[in-house]
């Protein structure tokens, strides 16, 4: 019987319980949220799963979603649960077998939480060793709203992800900003950056057997801080389809979906403010 399986009779004191098979599932999906520089992330529980958000400067926002339907066992006890939590210590606690990078090194994972003020207790399991972490929580803060809304979305673009990781190796990563044109008419998808040395742009046809959805209503283009932009290249590293998405105020909204070992979905969500400085020069 795997960690995953087990039941306990402490079981009945904790709000929420999550168990999983591969604990390196878990792990991928965060990772591509992960920033050194910010470290705290807030972590929401509900009857559909785990959502976990880190946010930057107020103009940024990242969200890893970790469905119910991923884990072997999901209990949650009350409507809601929401904590602070260190996101690099989630992790390191994650990979603490490895991370998966050796042969058979996939622990299998189980997550406890009793409540307000308590810690977020995790077990993982390999070869029948057993370790047990202790993570302190803190009392959460009120996550910005983006106010980013279906019916708002003025252009978007579903497309694999592997023609968007080799646009990012071409374009200049040492620019300040990244300019983003979406538009029915030619060049329908263009991603421009503007360095030292000049300015460099790819540009993705509708037409192109990568891009899957095809929805453009007007031409619209912005400017977005890259630095903001950066840690979402590792969503989309791991990431086999994007989405983009652009809003009336010109917001954007990236999100990726990350296939696990085993074919279950997860997603990994951007939402990103455009430069206001770049707006008042143009």
């Amino acid at each position: 019987m795997t960690l995953s399986t087990q039941e306990s009779d402490e079981d009945n004191q904790y709000v929420l319980i999550a168990k999983i098979d591969n604990a390196k599932n878990i792990s991928n999906v965060l990772k591509a949220i992960l920033c050194k520089d910010k470290e705290l992330a807030t972590v929401f529980a509900t009857e559909n799963g785990l959502k976990v958000t880190v946010e930057d400067s107020k103009c940024v926002q990242a969200n890893a979603f970790l469905q119910a339907t991923i884990f072997q066992s999901y209990i949650i006890r009350e409507e809601s649960a929401t904590f602070k939590i260190s996101l690099n210590v989630l992790q390191d606690c994650l990979t603490i077998f490895g991370g998966g990078s050796s042969q058979g090194s996939n622990p299998a994972l189980k997550i406890c939480y009793a409540g307000y003020g308590s810690p977020l207790l995790l077990m993982l399991e390999e070869n029948g060793v057993l370790t047990d972490c202790s993570i302190k929580t803190l009392e959460s803060d009120e996550t910005l709203d983006f106010n980013f809304t279906s019916a708002n979305v003025i252009n978007k673009i579903i497309m694999k992800s592997e023609c968007l990781k080799e646009a990012f190796q071409e374009l200049d990563m040492t620019s300040e900003v990244l300019e983003i044109l979406l538009s029915p008419d030619k060049p329908h998808f263009r991603l421009t950056t503007y360095g030292v040395s000049g300015s460099a742009f790819s540009d993705f046809p509708r037409e192109s057997d990568l891009i899957e959805s095809f929805q453009c209503t007007q031409t619209q283009s912005n400017r977005y801080k890259l630095t903001l932009l950066k840690p979402s290249v590792k969503a989309l590293m791991v990431s086999c389809k994007v989405s983009i998405q652009t809003d009336h105020r010109g917001f954007l909204s990236l999100q990726y979906m990350i296939q696990n070992d085993d074919g279950q979905i997860s997603f990994v969500e951007y939402y990103c403010a455009p430069d206001e400085e770049s707006v008042e020069d143009d």
